[in-house]
């Protein structure tokens, strides 16, 4: 069956708070979605009731049991709460391709990624990505993914995301925002069952520009990006003024907020779920999904990580392989 199949969850961090809220995480949804974990068993939680398995397709019976199924990628290092070992950092990047690998060749039905820390990855490994997402998007050959941040009252795409604010006009272009937007679109109806999405744009400027006297991307590049695809049957709202798109009764008119910068993006979303907040990557042919938090390093090991974001990034990854199933029974 495919519910049986589990979502993987890569370590992250082994320093970080990955391994205690992936614990906690699966402490509460276990026997309702099917779970494994993917790391090195020395770096769980003391006292975590685990079984080392050799296939993904053996979790769904632990998970039962309230016994957390173990993938294991074997580490050099050792994990100190707080205190990154770069001797770790290959295994840590091998569980992310692991983990995509399961998913890809249909062993999984997503992957929920923990967080990660760069300067060990680039220390120990020579890791050559930015970020998750990037190397995502290379394990997958995808030119092109988007980010989304989502919690219950809002989901934001950033259209640019970590560049300085004094770079991002020049980097926001039709064709970045034409792909932004196509992607978004097709990833609400693939994975997220909305048949008819709704998309709200959001202006660069001060009060979208206001006609030009505040800024002229808007006239110059925006509105014909938005003109285009609304001929092509897309529902598209915009580009509209940032701080009035986001008041509750906003939120009702649509489905997704494709913001023009980071900040623009993720200042509402965090407001609105700083505890439960997801990262999504769209544009992969796979799930992946993600808490909406670094490391965390200085609370790591005592006891206080909060697990709602795993939660509900597990969650979340269900619910859009749910969609995905369903979408190619349809056909």
């Amino acid at each position: 069956m495919t519910q049986a199949k589990p979502i993987v969850i890569s370590c992250g961090e082994p320093a970080g708070i990955g391994p205690e809220i992936a614990v906690a995480a699966f402490d509460v949804l276990c026997r309702d979605i099917p779970l494994a974990w993917l790391g090195d068993p020395r770096h769980l939680p003391a006292g975590t009731d685990y079984v080392c398995i050799d296939k993904a397709s053996d979790a769904a019976d632990l998970c039962q049991q309230g016994k957390l199924p173990v993938l294991t990628v074997a580490m050099e290092g050792t994990a100190i709460p707080g205190t990154a070992d770069p001797a770790n950092a290959q295994g840590v990047i091998d569980a992310i391709a692991i983990g995509v690998d399961l998913v890809t060749t249909g062993q999984a039905r997503a992957i929920c990624t923990a967080p990660i820390h760069k300067a060990a990855l680039i220390d120990g490994a020579d890791f050559a990505y930015p970020g998750h997402t990037e190397y995502l998007a290379a394990l997958a050959k995808t030119d092109r993914v988007v980010m989304m941040l989502a919690c219950d009252d809002l989901r934001v795409v950033p259209v640019t995301i970590h560049i300085p604010l004094a770079d991002v006009s020049s980097n926001l272009t039709a064709s970045l925002l034409t792909d932004t937007l196509l992607i978004t679109h097709a990833a609400l109806r693939r994975d997220f069952g909305i048949k008819a999405p709704r998309i709200a744009v959001a202006g660069l400027n001060p009060h979208a520009g206001e006609d030009g006297k505040m800024g002229h991307e808007e006239i110059e590049m925006i509105t014909p990006v938005l003109d285009a695809l609304r001929q092509e049957g897309m529902d598209l709202m915009g580009p509209m003024s940032a701080d009035t798109m986001f008041h509750a009764a906003a939120r009702q008119n649509y489905d997704v907020a494709v913001c023009m910068y980071h900040d623009q993006a993720l200042i509402p979303v965090k407001t609105l779920g700083f505890d439960t907040g997801v990262n999504v990557t769209l544009g992969l042919p796979f799930i992946r999904t993600s808490p909406d938090h670094g490391t965390a390093f200085d609370i790591a090991g005592k006891g206080l990580a909060n697990p709602s974001s795993m939660i509900e990034a597990i969650k979340m990854a269900a619910v859009m392989a749910d969609a995905r199933d369903a979408d190619a029974a349809r056909g």
